[in-house]
């Protein structure tokens, strides 16, 4: 399926989409071979994308229900050393959780690398 450029560089976890744009202004992003520009396209699964000479690789959609216990921070990063629902998972790929629940706060939180699906399940207009 056809994407804009730096939406798949950012699923990546190359850059944030604005960043990729830098990156796509400043000529080091090409698609087979061909050097591109903001707002063009590629298929991530059948054309080869390459930034700064190297090829990338797409990480494998992961999606992980986390039963929460109490006493853990929703966050990937805590600067004053609390235990976050990070240091509860041993995944290779970059996950982050899917909304959050309070530090003293029990439940199911879903964590992934799905940015689409977690933008479906907590914006407002999808309504879930």
């Amino acid at each position: 399926m056809l994407q804009r450029i730096q939406k798949i560089l950012a699923q990546a976890g190359i850059a944030s989409r604005r960043k990729s744009e830098e990156l796509i202004a400043k000529n080091r992003v090409s698609v087979n071979g061909k050097p591109v520009k903001l707002g063009d396209k590629a298929d991530p699964d059948k054309d080869k994308i390459v930034v700064n000479g190297r090829p990338i690789k797409l990480e494998k959609k992961v999606y992980i229900m986390l039963n929460k216990p109490k006493g853990f921070v929703t966050t990937v990063s805590e600067e004053y050393c609390m235990k976050t629902v990070m240091d509860l998972v041993d995944v290779p790929e970059r996950v982050f959780p899917v909304g959050r629940l309070d530090k003293n706060t029990e439940g199911l939180l879903l964590l992934t690398n799905d940015g689409d699906f977690a933008n479906k399940l907590t914006h407002p207009s999808y309504e879930v």
